[in-house]
């Protein structure tokens, strides 16, 4: 049996190892999300022969549910999945995988006939665009969003700047007001925890290798991004929050940060939406060439 360890920012270089060369573009997989989340999840990790293996534990009816994510890496499938599911065992709770794509989910059952049920996660798709389609919105599928982002420009002389060090303090009182607006609505737990992994993730900005920008408008900032990539070809933009007073704000951070993005990338990941309806209304409208399905598994006893 192998044994797991919390997950560090120390821990940033070596986890990349097994997923930065890959091509699984599940946001869940990006180093800066493990990391600023773990609070919530008490992510932890494992490398044993040529896998890496994530486990957290999930609240559910006031209790914690322990999870696991597919293996990375290459080698024996059969003997990971038999691994993990004695590590689940031996801590008494059933094998649970979480964040299965319809590839990793044939794999599965073809190494495990009957062993699992699988239950769809539409509220967790991640929502996957091309690089291009971000930065020119070109197209007339696009012309609404290039129409907010021309009104923006009649509007308002705006800047864009990198986000450092010296401006991390003026976003977070941007994060303040929005937070301040949205904490007493429904989901008000959820906006919680977002304010944490987002305050930690700025506090760690350099030690994470975040990317972000900034969009300032009369010396204030009112609108700033961030993300990180998950492989050599993907992409995931974490955060995104903007005064909404300023209409078509959205749309020019967006692609304004998309512009800035590593041409490398070929793709952007936006994550989930978490089933909130507004929220996938706006993913949608961005027209993603690809929704990364998402499943659960639970091991069948």
């Amino acid at each position: 049996m192998f044994s797991f360890k919390p997950i560090q920012i120390e821990d940033k270089e070596l986890i990349a190892r097994f997923v930065y060369p890959g091509n699984r573009m599940n946001c869940d997989l990006a180093f800066a999300n493990m990391c600023s989340w773990r609070f919530l999840f008490d992510s932890e990790y494992a490398i044993h022969g040529q896998f890496l293996f994530i486990r957290f534990y999930m609240k559910e009816k006031g209790r914690k549910r322990l999870a696991y994510m597919f293996p990375v890496g290459h080698g024996d499938l059969h003997l990971a999945i038999d691994q993990i599911e004695k590590d689940a065992k031996a801590l008494n709770h059933p094998l649970l995988i979480l964040g299965i794509t319809p590839e990793e989910k044939k794999m599965l059952a073809a190494l495990f006939p009957e062993k699992f049920t699988f239950i769809e996660e539409r509220d967790y798709y991640d929502y996957i665009y091309l690089h291009e389609d971000l930065t020119r919105l070109a197209g007339k599928k696009y012309q609404p969003k290039r129409n907010h982002i021309n009104q923006f420009k009649k509007r308002y002389d705006y800047d864009y700047l990198p986000i450092t060090q010296d401006i991390i303090p003026e976003c977070l009182k941007l994060e303040q007001t929005w937070f301040d607006a949205h904490k007493e609505k429904e989901r008000a737990e959820e906006v919680l925890y977002e304010r944490c992994s987002l305050r930690f993730a700025m506090a760690h900005f350099e030690a994470l290798s975040l990317l972000g920008g900034a969009i300032v408008v009369d010396h204030q900032i009112i609108a700033f991004t961030y993300g990180s990539p998950i492989t050599h070809q993907t992409f995931c933009v974490h955060a995104e929050k903007a005064d909404v007073r300023y209409e078509g704000i959205f749309s020019v951070i967006s692609q304004e940060f998309a512009r800035r993005i590593p041409q490398q990338y070929d793709y952007i990941n936006r994550e989930e939406d978490l089933g909130i309806p507004g929220l996938r209304k706006s993913k949608m409208s961005y027209h993603p060439c690809h929704l990364l399905e998402k499943n659960t598994a639970f091991a069948n006893y």
